[in-house]
Order: C-alpha cells, then sequence, then structure tokens
C-alpha cells in the first residue's frame, strides 16, 4: 500500500500539480458524488445533478476566491485580514450608491469598487507594517470600520444594483453571459496572475520570506515594510474586486454584513496548503478550496438543510487544516 502511494506522488502530473491538491481535487468528485446520491433521499427525488447548480455553486466560489485570492498573501507573510469580507460589502456599497443614487458612469462604479478595497488594505499594510501593530487587532478595526462607513454611506439603506437587460447591467456579463460561466475563466486568469506575483517576481519572495523568517529578511538589508504592506493592499484590492462578483450574482448588498465570508475565504486558503504560520502560500490551493467550500454550501441547501450547518463545517475544516499543518511542520522540524 505505501509502494503503490509512493508511485503515485512520483507520478509526472501528481509532481506537477502536487499531492495535496490532487487530493482536494478528489474530494471534489467525491463531494459531487455524495450530493448526487443523498439530495434525491432527503428532498423526495429532487436532483442534484443540474446545470444551474453548477453555474450557482460557481457563483458562490467567485467572490470567495477573489477573498481567498487577497488573504492568501497576508497569510503568506505571517499575518491574518479578517477585514476582508466587510470591506468587500463596504465596496459594493459605495460603488452601488454612486450607480444608482449619483449616476456615475458603471465603468467608474467598478472602479471605485476596486479602490475602496484598496485604500482599507493600505490602511491596514501602514499600521501592520509601519506602525507594527497585530494583524489580528488591525483586521478586527478595520472590520468595524467598513461596517460602519459602508452603513453611513448609504444612510444605513441597502443597495440594488441594476439587473436585467439594462445598459447598466453589463456588469452581470462578467458573471455569467448566455448561460456561460465567463466569471470562471476571469476568475482562473486573475489567480495565475497572482501565481506569477507570488512565485516569480521579488515582491512575493519577499512576502513568503516575511512568514519564514522576518527578521533574517530586515537584517538582509530588505525594506520589509512595503512588501509586508503590499499583501494587505493586494487583499483589500481582491477585497474590492470580490465585490464585483458577488454583486454580478446577487444584485442587493445590505450593510453590517461580510463577516461570515471571512472564515470561508480563510478556510479555502488553509484547507489548500496555505500555512497559516506563513512562508508557504497555494494559489492553486486557494482555487480549488474555494470551489469546495461553494461546492459544500450548494449541497447542504439542496439538501434541505439550513446555512447553519456550512458555517459547522466551515469551522471544523478550518481546525482540521490548520492541526494538520501544525502536525506537517513539527515532522519536518
Amino acid at each position: 500500500m505505501k509502494f503503490a502511494l509512493q508511485r503515485f506522488k512520483n507520478l509526472r502530473f501528481v509532481k506537477l500539480i502536487g499531492f495535496n491538491r490532487v487530493v482536494l481535487i478528489a474530494i471534489i468528485f467525491l463531494m459531487y458524488g455524495f450530493f448526487t446520491i443523498l439530495t434525491p433521499i432527503l428532498r423526495n427525488g429532487s436532483s442534484f445533478v443540474n446545470y444551474n447548480r453548477i453555474l450557482s455553486a460557481l457563483n458562490y466560489a467567485y467572490f470567495i476566491g477573489f477573498l481567498g485570492l487577497g488573504v492568501t498573501f497576508v497569510i503568506a507573510t505571517g499575518g491574518i485580514d479578517f477585514s476582508i469580507g466587510p470591506v468587500m460589502f463596504c465596496s459594493a456599497l459605495i460603488s452601488g450608491y454612486c450607480l444608482t443614487k449619483f449616476n456615475m458612469p458603471l465603468w467608474l462604479c467598478l472602479f471605485v469598487s476596486v479602490a475602496v478595497g484598496a485604500v482599507f488594505g493600505s490602511i491596514g499594510g501602514y499600521f501592520v507594517a509601519f506602525r507594527h501593530l497585530p494583524s489580528f487587532i488591525t483586521s478586527l478595526a478595520l472590520m468595524q470600520v467598513a461596517k460602519g462607513v459602508g452603513s453611513i454611506f448609504t444612510k444605513t439603506q441597502s443597495v440594488t444594483w441594476p439587473s436585467g437587460s439594462s445598459a447598466a447591467s453589463w456588469y452581470r456579463d462578467l458573471v455569467k453571459w448566455n448561460g456561460i460561466p465567463v466569471g470562471f475563466f476571469i476568475f482562473i486568469a486573475i489567480a495565475a496572475l497572482c501565481a506569477v506575483l507570488l512565485y516569480r517576481t521579488t515582491a512575493g519572495r519577499y512576502m513568503l520570506s516575511l512568514g519564514s523568517n522576518k527578521e533574517a529578511v530586515r537584517l538582509s538589508g530588505v525594506d520589509t515594510r512595503r512588501w509586508e504592506m503590499l499583501a494587505y493592499v493586494m487583499s483589500g484590492t481582491m477585497a474590492g474586486v470580490a465585490a464585483i462578483f458577488y454583486v454580478g450574482a446577487y444584485t442587493t448588498v445590505q450593510p453590517g454584513l461580510g463577516d461570515t465570508f471571512n472564515n470561508e475565504a480563510i478556510a479555502a486558503c488553509v484547507m489548500g496548503g496555505t500555512s497559516m504560520a506563513g512562508g508557504s502560500a497555494s494559489i492553486l490551493g486557494t482555487v480549488i478550496g474555494a470551489i469546495i467550500v461553494a461546492l459544500m454550501q450548494e449541497g447542504i441547501l439542496a439538501m434541505g438543510f439550513t446555512i447553519s450547518y456550512q458555517y459547522v463545517l466551515t469551522g471544523l475544516i478550518v481546525l482540521g487544516a490548520v492541526t494538520a499543518d501544525i502536525i506537517s511542520r513539527k515532522r519536518k522540524n
């Protein structure tokens, strides 16, 4: 058994993708089969095998995935960002209000969404990198600030983005066009760019080095502050991008929400192989993790359970992934 497993690990495609990622891909197929079998039993013949269900799961995976891509950079440096969910909602609220109340051009409102996220990321990065505040405390503070700013800007009212066939609703084509999941291709393309930044550039290598040994990097003459701040800027920017895909799928945004998406995005990261201790990150793993989280959510709802069950499973996934990471690091040491 052990010999067969070792031979499997030595296969070219397994080495290329990574054994852990291959296992996660297998989990996706197992989950799909599990929900396909149980859904008709629990819901009196209702089928889980449905193209609309796949599209619904992908809609959820996009914004969770973008949040996960951003926070992967932060976790790689050894930090954490709990503000990404509320920042996403704040970006969607402000840009949506500019569109519906101030009649700003749609393209400019999409830019505003990304810019709002980048501003929050810059603020968080400044306090962590230059003022040496703990990332945990900084992100919790910004989480509350984002909730408050979004509520104040929209006067505590929800914002509904244009839908249907109006000229101002073309942003929805970024998510789905004529039943084609365009958002999936955009998501993969941006994930590829994030992978290039993290693995093939000086900035990415410094971010990973910060997570491994920040003091050693500083003593080698590197200005660690700007690279650490860049990680938080990336996280905030991706939250702004996630806002566009959230409203593209669901149109209506309510103030004061977004907390639960933090845990799901972080779960996608750690499940995919990004170490909470920093120094090790997987963009591909985050993409696969986001799909697993989205499929889990769709399956739970399809079987007739409430979303509360997903919260329980997400928490258990985070505990399990972090525990496995700690055990792996102890073995390596």
